[in-house]
């Protein structure tokens, strides 16, 4: 489990008002973090920062289009 009393979260740019969204903290070093945005106070993933960079580009691709 990853010390996570200093991330500075952030929402994406594309996030909308209906509440559905991710909140990403990566300015801790070796981690990047993710929660939801509605429940700020409750669990968290914790992420190497390659493995994170490799599920972005999937996502980008449309790897992971069903």
């Amino acid at each position: 489990m990853s010390d996570l009393r200093g991330a500075q979260w952030r929402k994406s740019t594309y996030s909308t008002d209906n509440g559905n969204c991710v909140e990403v903290a990566s300015n801790l070093p070796g981690v990047i973090a993710i929660r939801d945005s509605k429940n700020p106070t409750g669990p968290s993933l914790s992420f190497a920062p390659g493995a994170w960079a490799a599920f972005l580009s999937g996502v980008k691709l449309g790897a992971l289009d069903a």
